[in-house]
């Protein structure tokens, strides 16, 4: 009875009910993109560390994001080597160069790694079959995803690097994150050529790995009383925590997608409240009659409360298929790994029906309470 009078309410004007399906899905849409946007960011800063093979990471007090990781004594490493339960503490060098074609042109920014290429430190088969590439003299490998400003990137190219000359030796699919417009590897011995201000003595990272059977909490743990002070040593998880932290309070990135999120909310609650209201105040003889033959406020609650989620659904379907081409084209254009799983996708439907629910509420409040005598 309850649904057959929602569904009689809805088709009775249909171009409304047609406006206020449209307004949901905007709403229910926004709540997609903003929730897509809000996780995957976080995961973009994660991306190069997802593909390194590491059980602890060390790094610097100052340490800020990957991009931000200041430097520390490499000697550190030899100490950490020596501590129970390591197997291997591997140096990694970060430096940010100006790349540009030796007939001139732009100066792009990009950013280079260094690292020892028979240390096996990225878990990428394009770079673990090109490591004899890596060795050679001036010879670097450049991420494919970088940005196309920087031209062709095939094999035997020749470009300068802070106005140093090397070769792209291949290229690798692995993804930039937020490191710059592009990614590249050098051994070490060409990253210092790169970059002869920088010294050896210095590093960015440590990739430490733990002996199997060793417990990598409790290796973080021996490490941290062992070191000094002015490190940091993340587990892998402590290092997801710190960076989805970084991203989501301390740059404008939670701000920005967290209060879209909210807005969407709020959007979808009053576009379907005052539908809603609308309709109840248009069929209030209706309603008054109901109550005068004896219906509950609570049946009539329940009514108008599957009127809202008739629409919430029938809008959520078509966001939802909008929302998947969206993040397809989102992916190519940002390389953020923007995606939906099956949480989120729960997470989404939950928002919804909570919008449909609280618009419910608000929408019968006049409905509960209207007086048949006072209607008639």
């Amino acid at each position: 009875m309850a649904f057959h009078l929602a569904w009689r309410i809805l088709t009775h004007e249909k171009l409304r009910t047609v406006l206020a399906t449209a307004g949901i899905f905007v709403a229910i849409l926004l709540v997609f993109i903003e929730l897509g946007f809000f996780v995957a960011v976080p995961q973009g800063g994660m991306l190069i560390y997802d593909h390194m093979r590491f059980d602890l990471l060390l790094t610097s007090d100052k340490y800020v994001f990957q991009a931000q990781s200041w430097v520390f004594p490499r000697a550190q490493l030899a100490d950490a080597a020596k501590v129970q339960g390591v197997a291997s503490a591997t140096p990694v060098y970060f430096g940010s160069a100006k790349w540009q074609d030796p007939n001139g042109g732009v100066k792009p920014d990009v950013f280079v790694i260094g690292i020892d290429p028979k240390g096996r430190l990225f878990s990428v088969s394009d770079i673990e079959r090109q490591t004899a590439t890596l060795d050679r003299a001036d010879t670097i490998l450049v991420d494919n995803t970088s940005r196309s400003l920087l031209g062709s990137l095939t094999a035997g190219r020749a470009v300068d690097l802070n106005g140093h000359r090397v070769t792209i030796g291949g290229d690798y699919l692995l993804g930039t994150g937020f490191l710059g417009l592009g990614v590249m590897l050098a051994n070490e011995a060409n990253f210092f050529r790169i970059f002869p201000m920088q010294r050896p003595e210095a590093v960015n990272l440590g990739l430490i790995t733990v002996n199997p059977g060793s417990d990598p909490a409790q290796v973080a743990a021996e490490l941290r009383r062992t070191l000094a002070s002015d490190l940091r040593v993340f587990t892998r998880d402590e290092l997801a925590s710190h960076e989805e932290a970084y991203w989501t309070t301390r740059t404008s990135v939670g701000l920005i997608f967290g209060s879209g999120l909210i807005v969407s909310f709020i959007v979808g609650i009053m576009v379907l409240y005052q539908t809603l209201a609308t309709q109840i105040s248009k069929h209030l003889p209706e309603f008054a009659t109901l109550k005068a033959v004896g219906y509950t406020d609570g049946f009539l609650t329940l009514v108008v409360l599957i009127e809202s989620f008739i629409v919430v659904i029938v809008a959520f379907i078509p966001a939802l298929a909008a929302a998947l081409a969206l993040y397809s084209v989102f992916r190519e254009q940002t390389l953020l790994p923007i995606g939906l799983n099956a949480i989120r996708l729960f997470g989404v439907l939950g928002i919804t029906m909570i919008m449909a629910a609280i618009s419910s509420f608000l929408s019968v409040a006049a409905l509960r309470r209207a007086d048949p005598a006072d209607v008639f």
